[in-house]
């Protein structure tokens, strides 16, 4: 399944991450400048613990402004084929699809701990190969990072989504991904059907 997937770590540890580096202050640039270049690099801090979404998700410890980048999703890049191998016997996957699909990264840090929403506080950008995860609206210290999934290429794996959220779509499958599963479940219940009607009707020799 190419998106991302979670899985249950029991006794995960506390886990901080600051996001942003410390910045040294540059001593002859003017003190109200200084005071606004501070301000707009305040150090993010990120931990992970138990979600009510699902296992263990990421969390903001200060407040998130809309527009900035949290976290970039990383880890090993694997083709499409590399990853099917890997993990054709496995329920879960860190898998995150870049562009058409074919090259893959294999999570490998906070990023993929973050959970999916089908009213999320953030959204994925892939820019020159790499996925940043965004913020798309203000985000409250202690509240939860989440983001769209948008799933495909599941197989059978109903990827049922615990959201919560109002609106919520009931699978991290994306909006594509969910009719394309219907038209090839009619075309399927339409094909068993005819062969149903061929087998009643075939003349007895």
């Amino acid at each position: 399944m190419l998106g991302c997937g979670h899985k249950a770590f029991p006794g995960l540890p506390f886990f901080r991450r600051n996001t942003e580096p410390r910045i040294s202050p540059n001593l002859d640039m003017p003190q109200h400048k200084l005071r606004q270049r501070k301000a707009s690099h305040t150090r993010m801090g990120l931990i992970i613990r138990s979600s009510a979404i699902h296992a263990a998700g990421c969390y903001t410890t200060t407040e998130i402004r809309k527009g900035t980048c949290v976290t970039e999703y990383t880890g090993h890049r694997l083709s499409k084929a590399q990853a099917d191998a890997s993990y054709e016997d496995s329920p879960i996957t860190y898998l995150f699809g870049l562009g058409d699909g074919e090259i893959v990264i294999d999570g490998h840090a906070t990023a993929m701990f973050i959970n999916h929403s089908c009213d999320p506080n953030c959204e994925t950008e892939e820019k020159d190969g790499r996925v940043w995860i965004k913020a798309i609206r203000n985000i409250s210290p202690a509240e939860e990072i989440t983001y769209d999934y948008c799933l495909y290429d599941g197989g059978a794996d109903e990827a049922i989504c615990n959201c919560g959220a109002n609106k919520c779509r009931g699978t991290m499958y994306s909006r594509e991904e969910i009719r394309r599963r219907k038209a090839a479940a009619k075309k399927a219940t339409l094909k068993a059907r005819k062969a149903a009607r061929k087998k009643r009707h075939k003349p007895r020799s």
